[in-house]
């Protein structure tokens, strides 16, 4: 057993190194595809300004991949502190952690960005399902799939309560429902959708059945514990 054990770490490894690869290779294309609007938004960045920078995807954009050394530097730190305390699943649960939350805020910070009316126009809200989806385009309609994808990613990894995909599409559609409300209350410019409800949802379903193979595990791990054995009752 421990020989067939052996011979199956070496290729789980390399799975492992293979995609860490394949995602470094896409991120590194992504930065050299969006290169000149990044650039663009990196003086104002630099030089700590509001305008220009973090009101502006392109900003937006790049502070997040300046963050991502920093989020990788915290994956390390909690994981390391857990390994040490003797915690299972140490890696993973601290990457699930590091991974919801950066890669939900920036799309929060996109979605709850103001428009050019805000303040002055009044609140708009649209409850007919499928009506704003033509209006939407393919950019939109991915945007609000990649909102709560992260959150449907790593949610069900840490936590073995939100291990289905019902909590998850209650969950991903739950947060949709704050944050178009919050939008409405706040008079943001923007359209309070149903439909914004029902795609950033259905990302966070598409998100968490991707990662169902380590989600899984975690809510199967208490169920695999070895129960005590009842003490025999003393005789007579």
């Amino acid at each position: 057993m421990n020989h067939n054990a052996s011979l199956s770490a070496p290729p789980r490894r390399t799975r492992g190194i293979v995609l860490l690869g394949l995602a470094v290779l896409g991120m590194a294309s992504a930065v050299f595809v969006m290169r000149r609007p990044l650039m663009m938004s990196a003086p104002m960045c630099m030089a700590g300004r509001w305008h220009g920078c973090f009101d502006t995807f392109n900003g937006v954009v790049l502070m997040t991949l300046v963050a991502l050394p920093l989020a990788a530097l915290a994956v390390w730190a909690l994981a390391r502190g857990r390994h040490a305390a003797g915690v299972t699943s140490a890696w993973r649960m601290s990457l699930a952690e590091v991974g919801m939350v950066y890669g939900t805020v920036p799309f929060l910070w996109l979605t709850m960005m103001p428009g050019g009316g805000a303040g002055t126009v009044p609140a708009r809200v649209s409850l007919v399902p499928l009506r704003d989806l033509v209006t939407m385009g393919p950019l939109g309609i991915v945007g609000n799939l990649l909102v709560f994808a992260a959150l449907g990613f790593f949610a069900p990894m840490r936590f073995a309560a939100l291990a289905s995909v019902p909590r998850i599409l209650a969950l991903g559609a739950g947060c949709s429902v704050l944050v178009e409300t919050a939008q409405y209350v706040l008079r943001l410019d923007r359209v309070s959708s149903v439909d914004d409800v029902l795609v950033n949802a259905a990302g966070a379903v598409l998100a968490a059945l991707a990662s169902r193979r380590w989600w899984r595990t975690t809510a199967q791990a208490p169920s695999d514990r070895p129960r005590p054995v009842p003490a025999p009752a003393p005789a007579g």
